[in-house]
């Protein structure tokens, strides 16, 4: 249900009010906090719901991309960037890596002090 959101003439507060978008084009809201119906609408924020594959899309095509391979903070703004967009937990030992890198550490240091977190070495 759409959220609409108002400021109150009467009383200066804001007031947020679910509402159908038939009950939107016939209500006359009042204030929750007054009773009064000096409502002003406001224009909330926005949100678009977007899939998985259409967020990394985004991100892939970032010009933040551009030389990260020479500048460890960067990529680790980028990877923080790209844990968040996915909305998933990636565990202790992606904090502890993205933490190196956005400090400046090299990703070569890190994997000589991580060698358990090497991929592909059996």
């Amino acid at each position: 249900m759409p959220v609409y959101e108002y400021t109150c003439r009467a009383c200066g507060r804001r007031a947020r009010l679910f509402m159908s978008f038939a009950e939107y084009d016939r209500a006359a809201p009042v204030c929750p906090h007054c009773g009064r119906a000096e409502l002003k609408r406001r224009v909330g924020r926005v949100a678009f719901a977007r899939s998985e594959a259409s967020r990394l899309d985004g991100l892939m095509d970032d010009p933040a991309l551009d030389g990260l391979e020479d500048d460890p903070r960067a990529m680790g703004r980028m990877m923080r960037r790209m844990s968040s967009e996915l909305g998933e937990e990636m565990g202790q030992e992606f904090d502890e890596v993205v933490g190196r890198l956005e400090s400046g550490e090299s990703p070569a240091s890190i994997e000589a002090a991580l060698p358990e977190l090497r991929v592909g070495e059996e």
